[in-house]
């Protein structure tokens, strides 16, 4: 069951599935629907609810929604994560990484995304010429570039940002 915090002061522990769900121990019938203008119809209970989701961080599991004209921020702990809390391990305090950096001097042979790109953990994103040997950079966790800080027959130093992501 996931934990919800919602405004750093109410928790809730909640099972969602299609059509239920289960909010401390009470069941709810429920219904979503996504309207063409980015806004979300919730029916839940016979109650309706207009909700928009003003910003979202998969990452550390937060997001901000808007319901019926009031502003929510919400923290997800699912179950692993409340395990990792019980065992004294944060996972949120990982370090997120921010950009992709040259680990020894090189040419850049071929950037492979493009600024405002969406990629994913593994995919190839930059080709670096170092002691003459073709080194593939991949992405190191799902991101978007944000920017491109070099240009392709370019030589990079150690530690030179190659890509930065958010």
């Amino acid at each position: 069951m996931n934990k919800i915090k919602i405004n750093d002061r109410r928790e809730l522990d909640v099972a969602v599935q299609a059509g239920a769900a289960t909010i401390n121990e009470k069941s709810v019938n429920w219904d979503l629907q996504e309207l063409p203008n980015g806004t979300f119809s919730i029916l839940a209970d016979g109650k309706h609810y207009q909700a928009v989701v003003e910003t979202v961080d998969r990452a550390a599991k937060v997001m901000k929604l808007k319901i019926n004209g009031n502003t929510y921020d919400l923290a997800v702990k699912e179950p692993i994560d409340q395990l990792l809390q019980k065992m004294g391990l944060n996972i949120s305090s990982v370090k997120k990484i921010d950009a992709i950096k040259a680990p020894m001097p090189g040419l850049v042979l071929k950037v492979l995304v493009t600024e405002g790109q969406e990629i994913k953990k593994g995919e190839p994103v930059l080709i670096l010429e170092a002691m003459k040997m073709e080194n593939v950079f991949k992405a190191p966790a799902d991101a978007t570039v944000k920017a491109i800080k070099v240009t392709e027959r370019k030589a990079v130093e150690k530690g030179e940002v190659l890509i930065e992501l958010s």
